[in-house]
């Protein structure tokens, strides 16, 4: 009997199904940041995504960005609060380090 593992991430892999089919990346990596933010745990709110694609290639970054928000529209709408965006051709991955940097720390919002 085979069994179905219970998906605890739903949005995750919603974001990673989304962005897959999008941009056929040859690198994909999605971070939960919600652990670090005030909100319950196991929440999906706030996110990382480094997208590497050749569908970026002369596409300026703040296009590219536009493009990740419109195909995570959804999302955006119905429970992810945050979502931090790096966006790279294969050659820039490439030449990079392929070391996603840390967020920083959450302030807590209203400027603390």
């Amino acid at each position: 009997m085979t069994t179905i593992p219970i998906q605890n991430n739903p949005m995750e892999m919603s974001i990673r199904v989304k962005l897959t089919n999008q941009f056929s990346p040859v690198h994909l990596d999605i971070f939960n940041e919600s652990y670090m933010h005030n909100v319950p745990k196991g929440s999906e709110t706030h996110f990382k995504v480094l997208v590497v694609s050749s569908k970026f290639e002369n596409t300026p970054l703040l296009q590219r960005h536009r493009l990740v928000n419109e195909v995570l529209c959804d999302e955006l709408k119905n429970g992810v609060h945050a979502l931090s965006i790096v966006a790279k051709t294969p050659s820039q991955w490439e030449e990079s380090s392929k070391v996603t940097e840390k967020s920083p720390a959450c302030k807590g919002g209203f400027g603390k």
